[in-house]
């Protein structure tokens, strides 16, 4: 059976083709400074939007037209891997993310639920050995459930806690069945409402806890996995414990994780922490962090995370310069943490969406590269910072100055003349390339 029979393998036809099933300017084959444009962008497809969202909102009911309910939860589960493997077969994407519950049912008990996640995850490797398809990363869903209304492992429950630590183990299980390059904690109820009852520090410490019992079990079972922690703000706790990047970056280096650790960060995400997502992907990479990224963009007139899919060229082009500096996202990747507009309800529009977002990030891909061989922020940064290449100011990056001898040097050069940015000039000039 096809899920998807109006679609057949969508291929690269160039940028003035009209048929919607087609990439533009996707070409998984085209080399760019060494690399072929799918080595550079590494797409992944996340499960949870994608399968299993129903366009419901706080204000109505669900719209999305889906073709794999099943009689029970579990065959619907089934039929899920059937279909989700099709689409990333005809869109020839790479990688794949889940959480445990949204592969399958959790049954009712802890047990069932692991039967449950065998039962898919079998399945899902039969498929991934059929088709070559990679799992970029998993993650348990430790937020939906009633039982983590006080958080996870940060939850005032020890009961919880046990709880949440079962989940994980089952998911670095599951991480190494299926070969996962990576495993993703997401602390979606990992903060607080009020700190007139919360011991705060005894919470992070707790938390800590859990993912060091998560090193040392990966490394018990010999699995050799990247761990990365997701920051998200306000969503759904008030006060966040991983906030940001630098919020986050704090957390793991105060507690030891910085050689297990780096960072998976998500573009609606920064958004709801009142930063840019280049802030963000920056601010990882200056703690040599930055891991993997989840691909959407949010709306600037809401303030919550719509999850929608990235189009803006802007956006994804100074994230692809981050990912050049970078030296590449490997072994992380792009996955699409984005679902489909209400409206968009159709079982094609899930394809058509992530053309859109494959086709914009290729082109913020060859803009990124362009910039970067033209060596655009380059010189503007050795410009504006010139003034340390040389004289004083190279002698202080070589620390060969204190507070004395710059006051003596100050003492003498007190007619500061310092030269503007022509910022307005250099953001056109950067629409040039955009163009």
């Amino acid at each position: 059976m096809s899920y998807f029979p109006e679609v057949n393998k969508v291929k690269f036809e160039g940028s003035k083709s009209t048929n919607p099933f087609a990439f533009r300017h996707y070409n998984p084959e085209e080399v760019l400074m060494g690399k072929t444009m799918k080595e550079h962008l590494r797409f992944g497809i996340a499960y949870w939007h994608t399968m299993t969202q129903d366009g419901s909102d706080p204000f109505g009911q669900p719209t999305n037209i889906r073709t794999w309910g099943g009689a029970t939860p579990l065959e619907t589960a089934k039929n899920r891997v059937e279909a989700f493997f099709e689409l990333l077969v005809k869109l020839d994407v790479e990688f794949f993310c889940f959480h445990d519950i949204d592969i399958a049912p959790e049954g009712n008990s802890l047990e069932e639920f692991f039967q449950n996640i065998d039962t898919i995850t079998d399945l899902i490797k039969i498929k991934m050995e059929e088709t070559g398809i990679k799992l970029l990363w998993n993650t348990a869903n430790m937020f939906s459930n009633p039982r983590y209304v006080h958080g996870a492992a940060s939850s005032c429950n020890a009961d919880v806690f046990a709880y949440s630590a079962a989940q994980v183990k089952k998911g670095i299980d599951i991480s190494k069945k299926l070969g996962g390059e990576n495993y993703v904690f997401w602390g979606g109820r990992e903060g607080y409402e009020s700190l007139l009852n919360t011991d705060m520090k005894f919470e992070q410490d707790n938390i800590a806890r859990l993912f060091k019992m998560a090193i040392a079990y990966a490394d018990k079972i010999g699995h050799k996995v990247q761990f990365l922690l997701e920051p998200k703000p306000k969503e759904p706790s008030k006060h966040q414990y991983d906030f940001d990047a630098a919020t986050t970056m704090a957390f793991i280096q105060k507690y030891g994780l910085a050689n297990h650790f780096k960072l998976n960060l998500e573009a609606n995400h920064a958004t709801l922490a009142g930063h840019t997502f280049e802030h963000e992907l920056n601010v990882a990479r200056c703690y040599n962090s930055l891991g993997s990224i989840d691909a959407n963009q949010g709306d600037m007139l809401l303030g919550w995370d719509t999850d929608e899919f990235p189009t803006n060229l802007y956006d994804t082009t100074v994230t692809m310069v981050e990912i050049l500096e970078n030296g590449g996202i490997a072994p992380g990747g792009i996955n699409f943490d984005a679902k489909v507009r209400r409206s968009s309800f159709e079982m094609k529009d899930l394809v058509l969406a992530h053309i859109a977002g494959m086709d914009t990030f290729a082109r913020g891909l060859k803009t990124a590269v362009k910039l970067k061989e033209d060596r655009f922020f380059d010189e503007l940064k050795e410009k504006r910072y010139a003034s340390y290449s040389k004289g004083i100011g190279e002698k202080i990056v070589k620390d060969q100055e204190n507070l004395e001898s710059l006051t003596a040097y100050a003492m003498s050069h007190d007619k500061i003349v310092n030269e503007s940015d022509h910022l307005e000039y250099v953001k056109s000039r950067l629409n040039d390339y955009l163009v």
